[in-house]
């Protein structure tokens, strides 16, 4: 197909949605082009109308659905749709077929970066509505707060937002008057405190809280954890939990033993961690934000066993000789082929991995593997309903053979 038969942005056209790709976009082909789509359904015969073009594919999205799939549905929020709100790209799509979908991408991934056959069922946590208790809303020249469009800096006004829980008051922020382009961040904790924060959109600096107090407190295994603004924390309200239970059900803490909690932020892992390693066991937490990190030294202020380290996973990783167990939670990027050469050192009975990507733990798996690390179990939780994103929890364990 040369560059003189190739669409061009607003052209419509008529393909069949193949299956679904990384990152929560449909696969169809169009003269030997591939053609990544929003809001389809793999099976449907569809109208879409290209977005974008470039040298080895391009975008579109669909604008009529010629022949729909039995797992389309209408979606709950009426800002769901190609010219709305960016943030649910899955809303048009039945619950089941969501994780159903999600555990392909896993299996895709797997396939094709760590070379291993894999099927996960992306397990249902709750309810697919109401279950957010974080945002980063925006807002227009005229001061209206909305969310941004698909690949877009356009802000789209929201008058309410489904996916976010009640009570973090949405509705009646939305009918505020904010100031124009600024971003806006609004939390509520698990015990009920709300936090917003302010900057300017278009620029990358840190909000400035100017409701609720700067740290908030969240209650987690039997422990009250102070989590201030700039801190993360976990979106979903049941995630800390679930993600808890995931990890220590693979690790199978030992008292006495010796434990990494890699990129720890504030100590979720740890705290779970800390009552099952006992007084004569350590945990040493590694991670790279300061706020976090002056967060996780206020709350283990009690606890002489648990260490706090801040700075890059790869440069203080060397400082450890030895680990039983290793829980690491990456960003987005995953750990990456240095740090994964630097846990192995340690010889740690176990590894669990904590993703919200699962190209980058599929990347990370290929390299644990030659090292002697196999993949012994892994759970896929759907955090994210009426998204494409999935969280998984992986063990990996030293290959005896090897």
């Amino acid at each position: 197909m040369t560059s003189q038969e190739q669409v061009k942005v607003g052209d419509r056209i008529v393909v069949t949605i193949e299956k679904i790709a990384h990152g929560g976009h449909f696969i169809a082909r169009h003269g030997g082009a591939v053609l990544f789509i929003r809001h389809g359904v793999p099976g449907e015969e569809v109208e879409i109308e290209i977005t974008s073009v470039g040298a080895s594919f391009h975008r579109g999205d669909v604008v009529n659905v010629l022949s729909a799939s039995t797992d389309r549905t209408s979606a709950p929020c009426i800002y769901a749709h190609r010219l709305g709100c960016g943030g649910c790209d899955f809303q048009h799509i039945s619950l089941p077929r969501q994780r159903s979908l999600k555990s392909e991408v896993i299996t895709e991934q797997f396939a094709r970066i760590a070379k291993m056959e894999l099927v996960v069922e992306v397990e249902e946590v709750g309810q697919a509505l109401g279950w957010r208790t974080r945002c980063n809303a925006v807002t227009t020249r005229n001061g209206a707060l909305g969310f941004y469009k698909s690949r877009s800096h356009s802000v789209v006004p929201v008058e309410s937002c489904r996916i976010l829980a009640p009570e973090l008051g949405f509705d009646e922020l939305a009918r505020r008057k904010w100031k124009s382009e600024q971003r806006v961040e609004v939390s509520i904790s698990n015990t009920g405190e709300r936090t917003i924060a302010i900057a300017p959109s278009k620029m990358d600096g840190a909000a400035q809280v100017v409701e609720g107090e700067d740290v908030a407190h969240y209650s987690i295994a039997g422990r009250t954890l102070e989590v201030s603004q700039k801190s993360f924390w976990q979106s979903h309200k049941d995630a800390p939990e679930i993600l808890s239970n995931a990890v220590i059900s693979f690790a199978n803490f030992k008292s006495g033993e010796s434990v990494l909690d890699l990129y720890g932020g504030v100590g979720l892992f740890t705290a779970s961690i800390i009552d099952l390693v006992g007084p004569e066991g350590r945990i040493d937490l590694v991670e790279g934000s300061k706020n976090a990190t002056s967060d996780a030294t206020h709350n283990f202020a009690e606890d002489a066993n648990v260490h706090i380290h801040t700075g890059d996973v790869a440069k203080i990783l060397p400082r450890f000789s030895n680990a039983d167990v290793i829980v690491l939670d990456p960003p987005r990027e995953g750990a990456g082929r240095e740090v994964i050469d630097q846990m192995v050192k340690l010889s740690p009975r176990s590894i669990i991995y904590v993703a919200c990507d699962p190209a980058a733990l599929a990347r990370d798996t290929s390299y644990l593997q030659a090292h002697g690390y196999v993949l012994r179990t892994i759970r896929a939780f759907d955090l994210f309903p009426m998204t494409h994103h999935i969280e998984s929890v992986a063990l990996f364990e030293a290959d005896k053979v090897s």
